[in-house]
Protein backbone atom coordinates (compact mmCIF):
# COMPACT_ATOMS: atom_id res chain seq x y z
CA UNK A 1 0.00 0.00 0.00
CA UNK A 2 1.56 3.37 -1.32
CA UNK A 3 0.68 6.73 0.77
CA UNK A 4 1.25 9.73 -1.13
CA UNK A 5 2.72 12.72 1.42
CA UNK A 6 1.18 15.82 0.18
CA UNK A 7 3.45 18.18 1.85
CA UNK A 8 6.47 16.84 0.15
CA UNK A 9 5.26 14.76 -2.53
CA UNK A 10 7.11 11.75 -2.05
CA UNK A 11 5.92 8.29 -1.30
CA UNK A 12 5.97 6.52 1.94
CA UNK A 13 5.48 2.28 1.63
CA UNK A 14 3.53 1.74 5.11
CA UNK A 15 4.05 -1.83 5.89
CA UNK A 16 0.89 -4.13 5.56
CA UNK A 17 -1.02 -5.11 8.66
CA UNK A 18 -1.59 -9.07 9.58
CA UNK A 19 -4.10 -10.31 12.21
CA UNK A 20 -2.85 -13.65 13.85
CA UNK A 21 -4.35 -15.81 16.40
CA UNK A 22 -2.97 -17.41 18.82
CA UNK A 23 -5.44 -20.30 20.34
CA UNK A 24 -5.24 -23.54 22.36
CA UNK A 25 -6.94 -24.87 25.32
CA UNK A 26 -6.12 -23.99 29.06
CA UNK A 27 -3.16 -23.17 30.36
CA UNK A 28 -0.97 -24.26 26.61
CA UNK A 29 1.04 -21.42 26.87
CA UNK A 30 -0.76 -18.83 24.80
CA UNK A 31 -0.41 -15.44 26.85
CA UNK A 32 3.48 -16.56 27.04
CA UNK A 33 4.00 -17.12 23.45
CA UNK A 34 2.35 -13.71 23.07
CA UNK A 35 4.89 -11.95 25.71
CA UNK A 36 7.91 -13.75 24.51
CA UNK A 37 7.49 -12.33 20.90
CA UNK A 38 5.66 -9.14 21.20
CA UNK A 39 8.41 -5.93 20.52
CA UNK A 40 6.11 -3.78 22.90
CA UNK A 41 4.90 -4.43 26.09
CA UNK A 42 1.60 -7.04 25.57
CA UNK A 43 -1.86 -6.46 26.31
CA UNK A 44 -3.06 -8.76 28.84
CA UNK A 45 -6.50 -9.75 30.45
CA UNK A 46 -5.74 -11.83 32.86
CA UNK A 47 -7.41 -12.81 36.23
CA UNK A 48 -6.20 -14.23 39.41
CA UNK A 49 -8.51 -17.92 39.28
CA UNK A 50 -11.39 -18.04 41.96
CA UNK A 51 -13.19 -20.67 44.28
CA UNK A 52 -16.07 -19.83 41.41
CA UNK A 53 -14.24 -21.36 39.01
CA UNK A 54 -14.19 -24.84 40.83
CA UNK A 55 -15.66 -27.43 39.16
CA UNK A 56 -15.75 -25.44 35.75
CA UNK A 57 -12.10 -25.03 34.91
CA UNK A 58 -10.66 -28.02 34.23
CA UNK A 59 -6.75 -27.27 35.82
CA UNK A 60 -5.74 -31.43 35.56
CA UNK A 61 -2.40 -31.18 34.35
CA UNK A 62 -1.80 -27.47 35.13
CA UNK A 63 -2.59 -27.48 38.74
CA UNK A 64 -0.15 -24.60 39.10
CA UNK A 65 -1.72 -22.11 37.25
CA UNK A 66 -2.95 -19.29 38.98
CA UNK A 67 -4.56 -16.62 36.30
CA UNK A 68 -6.23 -17.21 33.20
CA UNK A 69 -6.94 -15.09 29.96
CA UNK A 70 -10.71 -13.52 30.46
CA UNK A 71 -10.51 -12.02 27.13
CA UNK A 72 -7.37 -11.62 24.63
CA UNK A 73 -4.01 -10.99 24.81
CA UNK A 74 -2.43 -8.80 22.18
CA UNK A 75 1.12 -8.15 20.31
CA UNK A 76 2.70 -6.76 17.82
CA UNK A 77 5.86 -7.83 16.14
CA UNK A 78 7.42 -6.67 12.42
CA UNK A 79 8.84 -8.36 9.63
CA UNK A 80 11.14 -6.34 8.10
CA UNK A 81 9.78 -3.14 6.84
CA UNK A 82 6.75 -3.88 5.01
CA UNK A 83 5.09 -6.32 7.40
CA UNK A 84 3.56 -5.95 10.83
CA UNK A 85 1.87 -9.08 12.56
CA UNK A 86 -0.82 -8.20 15.25
CA UNK A 87 -1.10 -10.93 17.26
CA UNK A 88 -4.29 -11.64 19.28
CA UNK A 89 -4.44 -14.25 21.75
CA UNK A 90 -7.62 -16.53 22.31
CA UNK A 91 -9.06 -17.34 25.70
CA UNK A 92 -8.87 -21.24 26.27
CA UNK A 93 -11.88 -21.95 28.61
CA UNK A 94 -15.25 -22.66 26.50
CA UNK A 95 -17.22 -20.23 28.34
CA UNK A 96 -15.21 -17.41 26.53
CA UNK A 97 -15.79 -18.93 23.37
CA UNK A 98 -18.02 -16.38 22.28
CA UNK A 99 -15.14 -13.93 21.89
CA UNK A 100 -13.84 -16.04 19.64
CA UNK A 101 -15.81 -14.56 16.42
CA UNK A 102 -14.46 -11.39 16.78
CA UNK A 103 -11.59 -12.18 17.71
CA UNK A 104 -11.40 -14.35 14.04
CA UNK A 105 -12.87 -11.32 12.08
CA UNK A 106 -10.13 -10.42 9.65
CA UNK A 107 -7.28 -12.88 10.36
CA UNK A 108 -4.92 -14.00 8.23
CA UNK A 109 -4.39 -17.60 10.07
CA UNK A 110 -3.92 -19.19 13.28
CA UNK A 111 -1.57 -20.44 15.44
CA UNK A 112 -3.04 -23.94 17.39
CA UNK A 113 -0.76 -24.18 20.69
CA UNK A 114 -0.36 -28.23 22.61
CA UNK A 115 0.62 -29.13 25.44
CA UNK A 116 0.44 -33.30 24.79
CA UNK A 117 -0.51 -33.40 28.49
CA UNK A 118 -3.76 -32.19 27.82
CA UNK A 119 -4.00 -32.91 23.68
CA UNK A 120 -7.41 -33.01 23.68
CA UNK A 121 -7.69 -29.30 24.54
CA UNK A 122 -6.79 -28.14 21.20
CA UNK A 123 -9.60 -29.87 19.74
CA UNK A 124 -11.91 -27.20 19.59
CA UNK A 125 -9.75 -24.84 18.19
CA UNK A 126 -8.73 -27.12 15.25
CA UNK A 127 -12.66 -27.72 14.86
CA UNK A 128 -13.63 -24.17 15.03
CA UNK A 129 -10.31 -22.98 12.49
CA UNK A 130 -11.51 -26.03 10.02
CA UNK A 131 -14.99 -24.78 9.83
CA UNK A 132 -14.01 -21.06 9.44
CA UNK A 133 -11.86 -22.38 6.95
CA UNK A 134 -8.99 -20.50 8.20
CA UNK A 135 -5.53 -21.60 7.65
CA UNK A 136 -3.51 -23.07 10.63
CA UNK A 137 -0.52 -24.68 12.02
CA UNK A 138 -0.10 -26.88 15.54
CA UNK A 139 2.72 -26.27 17.41
CA UNK A 140 3.39 -28.61 20.59
CA UNK A 141 4.72 -26.38 23.74
CA UNK A 142 7.07 -28.25 25.12
CA UNK A 143 6.36 -28.13 29.18
CA UNK A 144 9.58 -29.72 31.17
CA UNK A 145 8.67 -33.43 32.77
CA UNK A 146 6.33 -34.11 29.90
CA UNK A 147 6.54 -37.09 27.76
CA UNK A 148 7.64 -36.48 24.62
CA UNK A 149 5.71 -37.63 21.46
CA UNK A 150 6.83 -37.50 17.60
CA UNK A 151 5.16 -34.99 15.20
CA UNK A 152 3.97 -37.86 13.43
CA UNK A 153 2.66 -39.25 16.66
CA UNK A 154 0.61 -36.06 17.49
CA UNK A 155 -0.35 -35.54 13.55
CA UNK A 156 -1.75 -38.85 13.80
CA UNK A 157 -3.67 -38.17 17.55
CA UNK A 158 -5.49 -35.12 16.21
CA UNK A 159 -6.73 -36.56 12.81
CA UNK A 160 -5.11 -33.44 10.90
CA UNK A 161 -5.25 -32.61 7.32
CA UNK A 162 -2.08 -34.13 5.63
CA UNK A 163 -1.10 -30.38 4.76
CA UNK A 164 -1.62 -28.84 8.30
CA UNK A 165 1.55 -28.18 9.42
CA UNK A 166 2.71 -29.73 12.77
CA UNK A 167 6.05 -28.38 14.85
CA UNK A 168 7.36 -28.52 18.45
CA UNK A 169 8.04 -25.04 20.34
CA UNK A 170 9.07 -23.47 23.41
CA UNK A 171 6.46 -20.77 24.08
CA UNK A 172 9.11 -18.96 26.96
CA UNK A 173 11.72 -18.02 24.14
CA UNK A 174 11.86 -15.92 21.80
CA UNK A 175 13.54 -17.21 18.79
CA UNK A 176 11.45 -20.43 19.01
CA UNK A 177 7.82 -18.56 18.68
CA UNK A 178 9.11 -16.31 16.00
CA UNK A 179 9.61 -19.88 14.20
CA UNK A 180 6.23 -20.67 14.51
CA UNK A 181 5.36 -17.46 13.18
CA UNK A 182 7.53 -17.66 10.29
CA UNK A 183 6.18 -21.32 9.90
CA UNK A 184 2.38 -19.89 9.74
CA UNK A 185 3.27 -17.52 7.25
CA UNK A 186 4.30 -20.24 4.97
CA UNK A 187 1.96 -22.22 5.38
CA UNK A 188 -0.43 -19.33 4.19
CA UNK A 189 1.51 -18.50 1.69
CA UNK A 190 2.04 -22.04 0.33
CA UNK A 191 -1.71 -22.26 0.19
CA UNK A 192 -2.15 -19.27 -1.74
CA UNK A 193 0.26 -20.09 -4.41
CA UNK A 194 2.80 -17.46 -3.18
CA UNK A 195 6.49 -18.33 -2.75
CA UNK A 196 8.16 -15.03 -1.42
CA UNK A 197 9.69 -15.92 1.73
CA UNK A 198 9.34 -13.66 4.69
CA UNK A 199 12.09 -11.28 6.11
CA UNK A 200 13.85 -11.42 8.93
CA UNK A 201 11.84 -10.48 12.26
CA UNK A 202 13.00 -7.58 13.89
CA UNK A 203 15.09 -8.19 16.94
Amino acid sequence: MDYENSDRGDQTILPTAVKILIAGGFGVGKTTLVGSVSETQPLRTEEVLSEQGIGVDDISGVETKATTTVAMDFGRISFGDDLVLYLFGTPGQDRFWFIWDELALGALGAVVLADTRRLADCFPSIDYFEGQGLPFIVAVNCFDGSRKYSLDEVKMALNLDPEVPVMLCDARKRESSKEVLIALLQHVMKGRGLTREPESVGS
